[in-house]
């Protein structure tokens, strides 16, 4: 059956609007997110353009800084500085990638953790392997939504992670780990030098992969039953699309999905949920939530 990103981000929207119409009627102003892009990075535009159009679909106000590839460290934190100091700004982003000469370390840390809506800032990911209030990543934080809204069971399954980024593979192991629901799984995480991953791929009952290669897992991977989240969004380009391009997951999802009791198709999965993940950390922010 389909894990579906497009039912539960629309569902799901529509609660984080209900949240933003109380906070306007309550204080005259609507949740304020700031996206900070740098260049012209094809992938960047598309998902800032995502996240401004799903502000306006739930309310919030955006904004959307602009710099071209020649900005300078100093100038880019700077102007983190004066976005943090903005007490109107709820949450801050900056979009990465950056280019080469801007630490993108150096730029995450210098955003105020408070506002830290992407939950990348060290004092967030601390306080998220502790178990404790936080803004967490948006993409495992999707990921974490959607497995509630499906009810899947998690307490003693084994979780196996393909891929260890600090955006989707590292903080998700964590969440599932951790004593809560979804949670309380016995984790393993895999990698480009594990050796013979499929002897791991095939003891997960919940498969979670992030490894960024076209239909990496193919059906003799899996076992019979798994829970499959593919995490992949592998575009190349296309003739038979409007677009020009075609996603595809890390998942072999026409040969996969069989066998599993659950899946995440690509596209219309965890991609939605991501926003999901930004939307709640922001109007969390707006709250006063997390950080009082």
């Amino acid at each position: 059956m389909l894990l579906d990103g497009k039912y539960v981000s629309e569902k799901l929207k529509g609660e984080i609007a209900g949240g933003a119409a109380k906070i306007l009627a309550e204080t005259g102003r609507k949740p304020h997110l700031v996206a900070v892009l740098v260049g012209h990075d094809g992938g960047s535009e598309t998902y800032v353009a995502s996240k401004i159009k799903n502000c306006e679909q739930v309310g919030f106000k955006s904004s959307l800084v602009r710099y071209e590839n020649d900005v300078t460290e100093d100038e880019l934190l700077q102007k983190v500085a004066e976005l943090n100091a903005d007490a109107d700004i709820d949450g801050i982003i900056v979009q990465l990638p950056l280019p080469k000469h801007i630490d993108p370390e150096k730029v995450t840390e210098k955003i105020d953790y408070r506002k830290d809506v992407d939950g990348f800032h060290p004092v967030n990911l601390g306080r998220m392997q502790r178990n404790l209030p936080s803004f967490i990543p948006a993409t495992p934080f999707g990921i974490t939504l959607m497995l509630k809204e499906y009810n899947i069971e998690t307490s003693g399954k084994h979780c196996v992670v393909v891929g260890r980024s600090n955006i989707v593979g590292s903080p998700i192991s964590i969440l599932m780990a951790r004593n809560t629901y979804p949670g309380n799984c016995t984790v393993t995480i895999c990698h480009s030098r594990t050796p013979d991953i499929k002897n791991f791929t095939l003891q997960a009952d919940i498969l979670i992969v992030a490894i960024g290669k076209k239909n990496f897992i193919t059906a003799d991977m899996v076992k019979e039953g798994v829970v499959v989240v593919d995490v992949g969004m592998n575009r190349e380009t296309s003739t038979v699309t409007k677009s020009g391009f075609k996603l595809y997951g890390d998942v072999d999802f026409e040969n996969v999905a069989p066998k599993a009791s659950w899946i995440t198709p690509v596209p219309g999965g965890v991609g939605l949920m991501t926003i999901i993940g930004l939307l709640r950390n922001t109007l969390a922010s707006a709250n006063k939530e997390v950080y009082k």
